[in-house]
C-alpha cells in the first residue's frame, strides 16, 4: 500500500494508487485510523533533527515528511485509547481527548493528495499550528478523565496497571508528536527562522546546551515558589565534572524545555520535603546538585535531605494516579497546575526517556533522597523512544492476569500452631 523509506535529512515517499482510491472512498475516520495504525512510528535521532534543521531546511521535505508521519503517529495511540475500559471512555474529559485527536488527524489527511506548492505548504504550516494549540490541556484533561472514572467507579489492580501502561505511551506519543509540531513551527511558522529568545537553537533543540545554566534557571523559579509557600527556601550547592574537558562548560545536544521541566519538578519536590522536615530551621540543609559528564551519560544528581521515603513507595511516586498534594480541577493551561494530579515525577521520567535516557529515585528513609537525570552524551544514540500499537500491546489489555506467582507477605498464615508438623 505505501513505502516509507527514511533518508537523513527527509523523507523518500511512494504511494501505490491503491492508497489513493482508500482514501477517497473511506467515509468513517476509524478507516483511517485502521489504516495507519498498522505502520510504525519512524524514531528520529536529535542528530537528524539538527541535520534537517540546519540551514538547509527545506519547508517542502518537512511537509511531505509530517503529512505521512504524524497520522501514523496519531492513529498508533488512537488504537489504544480504543481498549480503554468503556466506563473510562464515556467521561466527558476522555471524549474531548478522542475529538480533538479525531480532529487533528482529519485536518492533516485533507493535505495527503495536495500538490506540495506554496499555498498548501503555508496552509499546512497554520493547521500545524492550530492542532498544537488544541492538544495544549492533552495531559490534565486527560488527568481529569481518569479522576472521574476513579470517583465514579474505582479501580482495581489490573485495571491500575493497564492505566498505568496506557497513560506512560499515551503522553509519550504526545511528546513525540509535539517535538514534531514544534520544529515545523518553530523552523517555518514565522518570517525568521531564527527564535529571537533562544538565537542558537535549531527549533527546539540546543546544540550547545548549557546545563549548568538550566540547573540555575530551574533552582531559581522553584526557589520563587519555596519563598512564597514556606518564607525560605535551601540553598544550592553545585558541582562539575567532565572526563572530557575539565574547567569548561558543560554542554550537551538536547531540547532546553524537556531539561528544565525535569529539573524544576525535582527542585519543587527536593524543597517542599526539605522544608517541611526542617520548618523550623533557620538555615535548611541545602540541595546538592552533581553534573557529570561521561563518554556515553550525562549525568545530573539532585540530592536533598527531606527525610526520604520508605523503600515500598518509591515505585508508588512514578504512578499517576499517586498524589500526596490536593486536587486540581481543569480550567485552562495557563491556570490549573499538574501538582496534585501526581504527575510531575512520571512525565519528567517520560522526557528523560524520550532520548533514550532515564529517571531514577533513590532514597535513603530518615534522611533523604537523590535524583538522578541520564541523558545520551551523543546525539547520534539520542533516538526517540516511540509506542507501537501492535499485538503485544493489544495482547497487554486484553489479557487476564494471572495471581502472583510469589508469596504476599499479608497473606501469609500468622499462627503457625493451627498447622501439624510433618
Amino acid at each position: 500500500f505505501i513505502l516509507l523509506t527514511f533518508v537523513q535529512g527527509g523523507l523518500i515517499i511512494k504511494c501505490a494508487v491503491l492508497l489513493m482510491c482508500l482514501l477517497r472512498s473511506c467515509s468513517s475516520i476509524g478507516k483511517y485510523v485502521d489504516f495507519y495504525s498498522r505502520f510504525s512510528p519512524s524514531p528520529l535521532s536529535i542528530k537528524q533533527f539538527l541535520d534537517f534543521g540546519s540551514e538547509n531546511a527545506c519547508e517542502r521535505t518537512s511537509f511531505l515528511f509530517l503529512r505521512q508521519e504524524l497520522p501514523v503517529r496519531l492513529a498508533n495511540i488512537m488504537k489504544e485509547i480504543n481498549l480503554l475500559p468503556d466506563n473510562l471512555l464515556k467521561t466527558p474529559s476522555v471524549r474531548l481527548v478522542q475529538s480533538w485527536y479525531v480532529q487533528s488527524l482529519q485536518e492533516i489527511l485533507e493535505f495527503l493528495n495536495k500538490d506540495a506548492d506554496g499555498k498548501i505548504i503555508y496552509d499546512f504550516t497554520d493547521t500545524v499550528i492550530r492542532i498544537r494549540n488544541r492538544h495544549n490541556d492533552v495531559i490534565p484533561t486527560m488527568a481529569q478523565g481518569v479522576v472521574e472514572y476513579k470517583e465514579t467507579y474505582g479501580t482495581d489492580p489490573v485495571t491500575s496497571q493497564n492505566l498505568q501502561y496506557f497513560l506512560d505511551r499515551f503522553y509519550m506519543s504526545r511528546i513525540s508528536i509535539r517535538m514534531l509540531l514544534n520544529q515545523h513551527t518553530l523552523l517555518f511558522g514565522g518570517k525568521v527562522r531564527v527564535n529571537p529568545a533562544h538565537p542558537k537553537q535549531i527549533g527546539s533543540i540546543d546544540p550547545h546546551c548549557d546545563v549548568t545554566e538550566v540547573v540555575n534557571d530551574a533552582y531559581h523559579n522553584a526557589r520563587k515558589l519555596c519563598d512564597v509557600y514556606y518564607k525560605n527556601s535551601p540553598e544550592l550547592q553545585l558541582e562539575e565534572f567532565s572526563v572530557k574537558e575539565r574547567g569548561k562548560a558543560i554542554t550537551v545536544v538536547y531540547v532546553p524545555s524537556h531539561l528544565y521541566h525535569m529539573l524544576f519538578e525535582l527542585f519543587k519536590n527536593a524543597m517542599r520535603a526539605t522544608m517541611e522536615l526542617h520548618l523550623d530551621a533557620v538555615e535548611p540543609p541545602p540541595v546538592h546538585v552533581q553534573i557529570v559528564l561521561g563518554n556515553e551519560d550525562l549525568t545530573i544528581k539532585v540530592s536533598d535531605r527531606g527525610g526520604g521515603v520508605p523503600l515500598r513507595k518509591i515505585d508508588r511516586l512514578f504512578t499517576y494516579t499517586y498524589s500526596t498534594a490536593p486536587l486540581p480541577r481543569v480550567e485552562t493551561s495557563r491556570a490549573t497546575p499538574l501538582a496534585g494530579f501526581g504527575y510531575g515525577l512520571p512525565i519528567s521520567r517520560l522526557y528523560a526517556r524520550y532520548f533514550q535516557g532515564d529517571l531514577k529515585l533513590y532514597s535513603l528513609e530518615g534522611y533523604g533522597t537523590d535524583a538522578v537525570i541520564y541523558i545520551r552524551a551523543l546525539s547520534t544514540e539520542s533516538i526517540e523512544r516511540l509506542p507501537v500499537y501492535n499485538k503485544s500491546a493489544w495482547r497487554h489489555y486484553k489479557t487476564i492476569h494471572e495471581a502472583d506467582d510469589w508469596c504476599v507477605p499479608s497473606k501469609e498464615p500468622k499462627d503457625l500452631s493451627t498447622f501439624r508438623s510433618v
